[in-house]
């Protein structure tokens, strides 16, 4: 009877260590953790990026049939917008809660210029900031994911 207890308590402990060490091989080492959204500086890094991002926007002429017509608050909502499903999309704790972006750009005939050039804003506001290149990069790779979505001509 002791030998079966005995027994039963090694196996038991045997299991439990086990089962730690999968968990402990499934997470991801020191290195490994940080997320694209840690990287760059978290929330207000990625703030201050969108906010120069959507000024550049707003104030060009290239870009003014877009916004004509919404308030102050509209653009506010498209920034914010923009602002969660950047930080979703780098690993931060964002939730974007907005259309997805072939409904929210559908009928706006965005060209293959004007993506380009909307681009072009949005690296020269991760310059600005300093963004370093191997996360600039990744940014850039969510952004041109997204361009069969947005550009209709």
């Amino acid at each position: 009877m002791q030998t079966n207890s005995r027994f039963q308590r090694t196996a038991l402990i045997g299991l439990v260590l086990s089962l730690l060490l999968m968990v402990a091989g499934s997470m991801p080492s020191r290195a490994q953790e940080k997320s694209l959204y840690q990287r760059i500086g978290g929330y207000d890094a990625l703030a201050a990026v969108v906010d120069d991002f959507v000024g550049r926007l707003v104030t060009d002429k290239q870009f003014e049939r877009f916004f004509v017509g919404h308030s102050d608050d509209s653009k506010k909502r498209i920034r914010q917008h923009i602002l969660d499903q950047f930080c979703a999309a780098t690993g931060g704790p964002c939730l974007y809660l907005g259309r997805d972006m072939k409904t929210s750009h559908a009928g706006l005939g965005i060209t293959s210029a004007e993506w380009d050039a909307a681009a072009k804003h949005l690296v020269a506001s991760l310059d600005k900031f300093k963004v370093p290149e191997k996360e600039k990069g990744e940014i850039l790779a969510f952004v041109v994911s997204l361009k069969k979505d947005i550009v209709e001509k």
